[in-house]
This record gives C-alpha cells, structure tokens and sequence, in this order.
C-alpha cells in the first residue's frame, strides 16, 4: 500500500464481514453497528467517553478573576504563555482529527474519533470561557496570539503543526504513521506537561477556576490518550511493514524529540522563578513522561532511568486523578465517568 486511498461516505460494495476490518486501507460500509465490533475495546472507551460530558461555563471562575490581577509576574507570563499553547493545541486537533477519519476504515474507531472532535472543540470553547472571564479584550488577543510575537511558541506550534500538514500533502500509511505518532506525542506530553503548571497553581491556592477547566479537559485528554494507545497497538498487529525496526526508532525519536522541545519550552516559560517548579522538577517529569508513553505503544524507553513518577511530582496525579473529579453543579454530583477495567489512567 503505496498511498492511501479516502474512504467513500456511500459505499454499498463495502464488506461486512466483520473479521475482514481493517484500521487502515480496509473497504468499509460506514454502517455504524453497536453490536457488531471487531475491535472490542471500543465498546469501553466509547461509554467512558460519553460519560465525561461536562459545560465550562458552569465552572465558577469569580475568583479567578481576582487572582489573575494579583499573580506574581513570572506566573502571570507563565498562565499567558501556556494557556496560548494550549489553545493552539485543542484547536489543530479539532481540525485535524477529521482529516485523520477520512482514512481509518474501521466504523467503529471513527465513531471514537468524532467524539474526541467534538470535545476537543469543548475544549476550545473553555479556554474561550477563561479568557474572556479573566481578561480585557486586549489582553484576551494577546494571549490567544502570542505565537505571532513569540518565537519559542511559535517553533513549539511549528513542530506539531508541519508534521500535521505534511499528511495534506502526502497520503502515504507512513506520514499517517508519524501525524498518529505526532497527535500521541501532542496528547501525551504537551497537553499533561501544560496541566502540570495549573496544578502547581492549585498548589499555591490559586486561580481555583481555571484548575477544574484544566481537570475536567485532563480527563477527556486520558481517553484520547489511551484511544491513540489503541489505534497504534491495533495498526502494529495489521500492518507490521510499518513498525519494523526502523520505522520503530523513527517514531522513538519523534517521542523524544516532542520531550526535548518540551522541556526547553518549560524551562523558558516556568523556569526557576515560580513557587513549587523549577528546571530540575520540569526535567524529570517529563523524561518520566517520555518513557511512559514509550512503553506503553511497545517502545524502548528514551532515558536511561525515569521509569517511576518522580517523588517530587507525585501531586500531578493526585490533581488529574479523574475518579476524584467533583463539582457543585449537576445536583453536586460526581461527574467523573464510571469506572472500567478497560481505562487505566497511567499518569
């Protein structure tokens, strides 16, 4: 399979034959059957998926308001900066995501990926929220524009954003491959060392608002992680030319090169000056970080150590643990998604 092909929207010689589906260059019907699903796993993730839905706006950020005037200087820049990346994260996703479904012929895994879409726009929608809550309008295009002026997050949106574009260009299973490779290390690495930074806030009793936006999109972000997980694991068993030992250090380097930018990133953007981070902290997290995602799609391990959680930034998953997630809206009920064997949140 040199290229690959787009999927028709309306195909009636498609084979639905369940056992003959395929992840990539299958010849699917697009029938979307529940009771019928060759990759079985998606039955869980769909029903956890489902069941994180949640409305920004019920998140009272009144507090935030009076924080964000009252921040020291360096974590003001370091709220600013990074909120901007991650806004230009959800966003790229959501536009991506679909371009990704025009060529998985699996019904099944589409259905998942047009679930992620839609909270990857919530997502947007929340940074919005904050933005527009916390901010003047100035202040509010400053954020959401900072790439343009700033040239470490504009190379941190370039990194991802190429290797997204080179799939317009090219429609090969291999550049595939690296823009799956590219959203793991996006879902994986960026978006939970960005998380990182707001629980520290929390920490420090700070901006009390925005830290439960960035939880509830942490847990979201768990299942696209672990979707991607999937996708990649199910692309290993039926296309094995694409995870041949070669192909297999292009993507280890791939991982290693998003953990290397990321940690330049915190070192510019957090540094030494915020209360409870530093470089070191920063480091260690995400090497740790690096080899998890690693491990978990059959790779070998980018750092030598860095296996375990450092002791130090054990309060990371203690914040972004999902089934802890409590609000006081919806009748002060847990909103966290019910529980599944199937999930396991690995952070």
């Amino acid at each position: 399979m040199s290229e690959l092909t787009r999927k028709p929207l309306f195909n009636p010689e498609g084979d639905t034959n369940v056992r003959a589906r395929k992840m990539i260059g299958g010849n699917t019907t697009n029938l979307n059957d529940f009771n019928n699903m060759k990759y079985k796993w998606v039955s869980d993730w769909y029903r956890q998926a489902m069941n994180n839905f949640w409305i920004p706006e019920e998140i009272n950020l009144g507090t935030d308001v009076k924080d964000y005037r009252l921040l020291p200087e360096a974590e003001k820049r370091a709220y600013d900066k990074i909120l901007s990346f991650l806004i230009f994260l959800d966003s790229i996703q959501t536009a991506n995501l679909p371009n990704i479904s025009q060529y998985i012929t699996a019904n099944e895994v589409n259905l998942c990926l047009s679930i992620q879409t839609f909270q990857e726009a919530v997502h947007s929608q929340s940074y919005s929220y904050m933005l527009d809550t916390i901010c003047e309008p100035q202040e509010r295009n400053e954020v959401l524009y900072q790439w343009k002026e700033d040239p470490h997050l504009l190379a941190r949106n370039e990194f991802i954003g190429n290797l997204y574009n080179d799939f317009q260009e090219n429609k090969s299973p291999e550049i595939l491959m690296r823009v799956i490779i590219a959203n793991y290390i996006l879902e994986g690495v960026y978006f939970y060392s960005g998380f990182m930074f707001f629980y520290n806030l929390a920490r420090n009793n700070r901006m009390p608002g925005s830290v439960q936006e960035i939880r509830y999109i942490n847990r979201d972000e768990n299942t696209h992680l672990w979707l991607f997980s999937n996708i990649l694991l199910e692309l290993k068993k039926e296309n094995p030319e694409l995870f041949t030992p070669d192909k297999l250090e292009i993507y280890r380097e791939m991982i290693k090169e998003g953990c290397e930018q990321e940690i330049k990133w915190g070192h510019y953007v957090i540094g030494n000056d915020i209360q409870g981070l530093n470089t070191e902290m920063i480091t260690d997290y995400i090497r740790y970080l690096g080899n998890l995602r690693c491990r978990n799609i059959g790779l070998e391990p980018i750092y030598e150590g860095y296996h375990t959680e450092p002791a130090n930034m054990a309060w990371v998953s203690q914040y972004s643990n999902a089934n802890t997630i409590k609000t006081d809206f919806f009748e002060a009920r847990s909103t966290a998604y019910a529980k599944s064997s199937a999930l396991v949140d690995d952070l």
